[in-house]
């Protein structure tokens, strides 16, 4: 019995399929293995009785290889956008000023920000006192005296 070959259009149509998969799913991953999955098609093209072993084992390093080499280019090159701050809400409040709804006691207590409540951490200060805003992790907002 002789070795399974898997067809190079069986890698296009896997490719094709992960493709799809990127735009119902964003995040730029799926990308990378589409792409691994289309070169080895065009390798099972050029190497017609390429093992399916040898096919798995070329996608898989593949995969890995244009993910990483993805992830370092983003290093070195981040995205630039207008909107820095949009999916880090926290960081949108850095130097403003509000009043304390709840005091500051052992360090955590809360602010009314808009017409949501944030949680602070800072100084003990009394309710009603001002805070500006010097830090965000996550959804607490780090916070100094107003008048400092």
């Amino acid at each position: 019995m002789g070795d399974i070959v898997i067809p190079f259009w069986y890698w296009w149509i896997a490719a094709a399929a992960l493709l799809v998969l990127e735009m119902i799913v964003p995040g730029v991953f799926f990308l990378w293995l589409g792409v691994a999955a289309g070169v080895v098609g065009a390798l099972a093209l050029a190497i017609p009785d390429l093992d399916w072993r040898i096919g798995l084992l070329v996608f898989a390093a593949l995969s890995v290889a244009t993910v990483l080499a993805y992830r370092a280019f983003l290093k070195r090159r981040p995205i630039e956008t207008d909107l820095p701050t949009l999916n880090r809400r926290g960081e949108q409040y850095l130097g403003r000023t509000f009043a304390l709804t709840e005091a500051i006691v052992n360090g955590v207590g809360r602010v009314r920000v808009g017409d949501s409540t944030w949680q602070v951490e800072g100084p003990d200060t009394p309710a009603g006192r001002s805070v500006r805003v010097v830090g965000a992790d996550g959804t607490v907002l780090r916070v100094e005296r107003a008048d400092e």
